[in-house]
């Protein structure tokens, strides 16, 4: 089973970090972000993985090569110019059967066979992870109707979201949804498959989730890791599992 790993963003809100290494070579413990992902993704049955590469991609490849190290094989597909989170995938050959797409910087306790187990019985397109996030507002909001008028009034709310947790599960018919050679994001193609009347579901977790998204993301996943490391790494304590 194949998985694309998209590693080709600039992570500028992980800056200063960022500057000089790559967002998914971040190291979380003793090994990059990106490693306890395709070590999570392999038992999960992927033995192909295809990371999307352009900045610092030289970087990338130094460190992950052909994935021997791993134990999957690893191959690359180079954007010469920014293509956005969905527009890569149109670069990429072989893609025939269903696959994984994520980002390269999520910490996740998510069991990724579950998340393909759910997708093949929900006959989906495209299955995306989906995480509740709450947000507080410590602010009092106000409810008008539709001019100046205050017809309510919420202090300190919050509210419940589900999130996209950047994992995803694609059949191989999205692609004809993907314009080649073209700056386009999940949003446009999800929205694209909507209107088109195919199946899109999500997958419920309620489990560990973080990104890489900003410094104090980062910090609280070095903290996390180190104190849930055997629940990332499957019970076993070394990187070299």
């Amino acid at each position: 089973m194949k998985a694309v790993i998209l590693a080709g963003g600039k992570g500028s809100r992980l800056a200063p970090y960022t500057k000089v290494i790559p967002k998914p070579l971040m190291p979380i413990g003793d090994m990059p972000i990106l490693e306890v992902l395709l070590h999570q993704i392999k038992r999960a049955g992927v033995d192909e993985v295809i990371l999307s590469v352009g900045h610092m991609a030289s970087l990338l490849r130094a460190f992950f090569q052909e994935g021997e190290h791993i134990g999957t094989h690893i191959r690359y597909s180079y954007e010469n110019t920014p293509l956005g989170t969905a527009g890569p995938l149109a670069m990429i050959e072989g893609l025939e059967e269903t696959f994984l797409v994520m980002n390269g910087d999520v910490l996740t306790t998510l069991d990724f066979g579950e998340l393909l187990k759910f997708h093949r019985e929900s006959k989906a397109m495209v299955t995306i992870a989906m995480y509740n996030r709450e947000v507080k507002i410590d602010l009092g909001v106000l409810k008008l109707n539709g001019g100046n008028e205050i017809v309510g009034y919420i202090e300190k709310p919050t509210y419940n979201y589900q999130v996209s947790m950047g994992v995803y599960v694609f059949e191989p018919s999205v692609i004809k949804y993907i314009p080649q050679g073209q700056y386009f994001d999940f949003p446009n193609l999800i929205l694209r498959l909507i209107e088109a009347g195919e199946r899109v579901v999500g997958f419920s977790f309620g489990g560990y989730w973080q990104d890489l998204g900003r410094p104090d993301d980062y910090e609280q996943a070095i903290l996390d890791f180190e104190s849930m490391r055997s629940q990332f790494l499957n019970g076993d304590s070394s990187s070299n599992i």
